[in-house]
């Protein structure tokens, strides 16, 4: 059979692996746990990649054919140190012939955009915003991490909802139905329980109250309702700094996509954010097109390869 690449899209809720053809056609896909890269766990990670690799390659009865290219675009690796420590760890797992990282921002722009400019906000677990300019310069906004930053995430919702109903415990807020609804999420009893609950919690674990706030919200809460309006203004501003450093100011026409879990198309988040975009950023050219970063990844391996892509 011909030369086969694979594509991999690494984020902190789940990791994705697609196996493809030299003409990027898919000949299988699968998903497990996430693979974002924590500060010193390169290795956990390349540890659930290569499985998941050896998995898809398994369950198309390849098991002893060795990829031309895995190109990996994972969450945790915008910073040089992380990214070669992934490519180290995997390159020794011997996943394929050449083993390409980037972020995961980098993939999924590559989806959005192919080579052209255009701005990319994820929101999932983590969020990032990411851009090329009609020049070709590429910028970044957010991406932090979990402990500082990834404003308008999920993990970042799901911390806020926690201060929310610790504070109306306290009484320093009005009561909200989001502490009956997060309670239930956590498992547990009584507000008190909730310290261990969140010491002991990963970001996707935190990032799992996120739909608990949106349900709460549509059910008119106003406490979860303002937490939701906060996180699309958080959003928001990943947006329109990119758009004002790479297309002048705002008022451009800005093409702009939307990914991750959280801005999925027809969710409450995207659909807020959309109707906040026409007066804050009102050049954005949102994209309807839902976007795949691991076919990224595999585009990115084939252009690796000196294939072209469609």
């Amino acid at each position: 059979m011909s030369a086969i690449v694979i594509g991999v899209d690494g984020g902190g809720s789940r990791t994705r692996v697609l196996v493809a053809d030299e003409q990027g056609k898919e000949i299988v896909s699968v998903e497990g746990e996430g693979s974002a890269v924590r500060p010193g766990e390169a290795e956990r990670s390349a540890d659930i990649i290569a499985a998941l690799v050896r998995d898809a390659l398994a369950s198309s009865d390849m098991n002893h054919v060795t990829p031309k290219v895995v190109c990996v675009g994972v969450a945790g690796v915008g910073r040089d140190a992380e990214r070669q420590a992934l490519w180290q760890a995997l390159a020794s797992r011997d996943v394929a012939e050449e083993v390409v990282v980037h972020a995961d921002a980098t993939v999924a722009l590559d989806d959005a955009f192919g080579e052209g400019p255009g701005v990319l906000l994820i929101a999932g677990t983590g969020s990032v915003a990411f851009g090329r300019g009609p020049t070709g310069t590429f910028a970044r906004c957010g991406g932090w991490g979990p402990y500082f930053g990834d404003e308008g995430s999920g993990a970042w919702i799901g911390r806020k909802a926690l201060s929310v109903v610790t504070a109306a415990f306290d009484g320093r807020e009005p009561e909200t139905s989001l502490t009956g609804a997060v309670l239930t999420a956590a498992e547990v009893n009584e507000v008190s329980e909730l310290i261990a609950w969140a010491a002991a919690a990963s970001p996707s674990k935190l990032a799992t109250l996120a739909p608990v706030v949106m349900s709460v919200a549509e059910s008119g809460d106003l406490r979860a309702n303002a937490l939701l309006t906060l996180a699309v203004e958080e959003l928001m501003l990943h947006l329109r700094t990119l758009a004002r450093q790479l297309f002048v100011d705002e008022r451009a026409s800005v093409p702009v996509a939307l990914a991750g879990g959280l801005l999925a198309r027809g969710t409450a988040l995207r659909k807020r954010l959309e109707h906040r975009l026409k007066s804050a950023v009102p050049g954005a050219q949102v994209r309807a097109e839902e976007v795949v970063p691991v076919r990224g990844a595999v585009r990115g391996a084939l252009r690796f390869l000196g294939v072209a892509s469609a």
